[in-house]
C-alpha cells in the first residue's frame, strides 16, 4: 500500500517540486514497482526535466489537476491527452511534408501510412479549424487517402516569406494553442474546445 500511495504522489507532483520537496530521483537501473525501498538521491534544483517530453507534459498536467481543488476527476482523462499527444508525435516527427508555393499561400501535403495517417487526419483537420483566421494565415485543411492536405494563405502579402520559412510544421506551433487543448483534454472537455 505504501509503494501505490508514493507512485500516486510522484504521478501528480511536477517534478521540480518533488526533487525540492524529497530529494528523490529515478536512480538509473532501479527497477519500477521494486519491493525494496531505493536510497534517496541528493537533487539540485537544477533538474527540472522527466527525461520525456509526453511523460513531462502528462505530469504537469496532473499536478496542476491535483493542486485544483475545483477539478472534477469524474471527468478527467489523461489517457485521451497521451492519445492527442502521440498524435503530435506522429505528425510532428513521422510524417512526410512537401510543400509548394501556390495563389496567395503555399500548399502543404502531409503524409503517413497506419497510425501516423490517423494521426495527420486528426491533427490537420482540428489545425485549420480551430486556427483558421488567427495570426493573419487562412486554412484549408482536405484529407485524403494517404493524409491531407494544407493550404495556408497569408492574409497579407508580405508574410508569404514568414509563411515559407515557417512550414507546416512551424504553422503548426503557432499561437502556442496547444496547451489549452491539453489541459481540456485532460479535464473531459475534449481536445477543441
Amino acid at each position: 500500500m505504501k509503494h501505490l500511495l508514493l507512485g500516486a504522489f510522484l504521478v501528480t507532483v511536477p517534478a521540480e517540486a518533488m526533487a525540492q520537496q524529497t530529494g528523490m530521483m529515478h536512480q538509473p537501473g532501479m527497477a519500477h514497482g521494486s519491493h525494496e525501498d531505493p536510497a534517496p538521491i541528493e537533487v539540485t534544483a537544477d533538474v527540472t526535466e522527466p527525461g520525456q517530453g509526453a511523460f513531462a507534459a502528462i505530469q504537469e498536467i496532473a499536478g496542476i489537476l491535483a493542486a485544483d481543488e475545483s477539478t472534477d476527476w469524474s471527468r478527467v482523462d489523461l489517457e485521451a491527452l497521451r492519445q492527442h499527444l502521440i498524435d503530435m508525435n506522429n505528425v510532428t516527427l513521422r510524417a512526410s511534408v512537401t510543400s509548394e508555393p501556390t495563389d496567395g499561400g503555399r500548399i502543404f501535403r502531409i503524409a503517413g501510412n497506419g497510425e501516423v495517417r490517423d494521426s495527420i487526419l486528426r491533427m490537420v483537420a482540428a489545425h485549420a479549424a480551430t486556427m483558421n483566421g488567427v495570426g493573419g494565415f487562412i486554412y484549408e485543411a482536405t484529407p485524403n487517402t494517404d493524409g491531407a492536405s494544407l493550404i495556408a494563405k497569408a492574409e497579407n502579402p508580405d508574410d508569404l516569406e514568414k509563411l515559407r520559412g515557417l512550414g507546416f510544421i512551424g504553422l503548426m506551433t503557432l499561437g502556442a494553442h496547444h496547451q489549452a487543448h491539453h489541459i481540456a483534454i485532460a479535464r473531459g472537455q475534449g481536445p477543441h474546445p
